[in-house]
């Protein structure tokens, strides 16, 4: 092994520091990429079961136990649920955005690995190809054992540039994709809340003018 990391020259070494690079993403997004862990059973539960403005309080206290995106998008809603809807909506999604940035993080890093491999490993043909002509230049073709020198550079770096990115490319498009099914779910019960919030309000403004009507007639 060591042998071959030597014959593809100093290419190889940006190649093996991206390689870590991704793996060490790759780990972290898989650990961090849990259904459990992004949308929490207990916070989901807990907004199907919500039906009155009382159990609001539940609510938040089940999403401070839990520290991630859901949580604290939920706990959000619910801490400026006095604003208009309109303004609720909009700070709600402005945190949205900012917890999307989490989900996504690392896959700018795969896609630049995915995408910089093949072109290491291509530079490393290239060098490895002026090579073979420099040794044709000065001792011609029949020096079978110095052209194999720039030949094996050439073929080793193409070889783990594509072993490097082609794997690299696959996980890119799993975790984003992964990251983009959450994000869809997490809005989904978002907007369940939102909903459920403007009803809580209206129904609220409702029984404070009806109040109002009895108390002016009793008087």
């Amino acid at each position: 092994m060591l042998d071959i990391f030597a014959k593809g020259g100093w290419v190889m070494y940006p190649l093996l520091l991206s390689s870590v690079l991704a793996l060490a993403v790759i780990i972290e997004r898989i650990w961090y990429l849990r259904k459990r862990k992004i949308l929490v059973p207990e916070i989901i539960s807990v907004l199907d079961q919500m039906k009155s403005p009382g159990d609001l309080e539940l609510v938040k206290s089940i999403c401070n136990k839990f520290n991630g995106p859901f949580s604290r998008i939920i706990r959000t809603g619910i801490e400026n649920q006095d604003l208009p809807p309109d303004e609720l909506r909009v700070t709600v999604e402005d945190e949205g955005r900012q917890e999307v940035r989490i989900l996504q993080r690392g896959l700018v890093t795969l896609e630049t690995v995915a995408a910089i491999a093949p072109l290491l490993g291509l530079l490393g043909t290239v060098l490895g190809m002026i090579k073979v002509f420099n040794v044709i230049e000065t001792l011609g073709v029949g020096q079978a054992k110095a052209l194999s020198g720039g030949i094996s550079e050439a073929l080793v770096t193409t070889a783990t540039g594509l072993i490097i990115g082609i794997p690299v490319y696959i996980a890119y498009n799993y975790f984003n994709h992964r990251a983009e099914a959450f994000i869809l779910d997490m809005e989904r019960h978002v907007i369940q809340l939102l909903n459920k919030l403007v009803r809580f309000r209206k129904a609220g403004e409702t029984e404070l003018i009806e109040n109002l009507n009895l108390r002016s007639r009793e008087s």
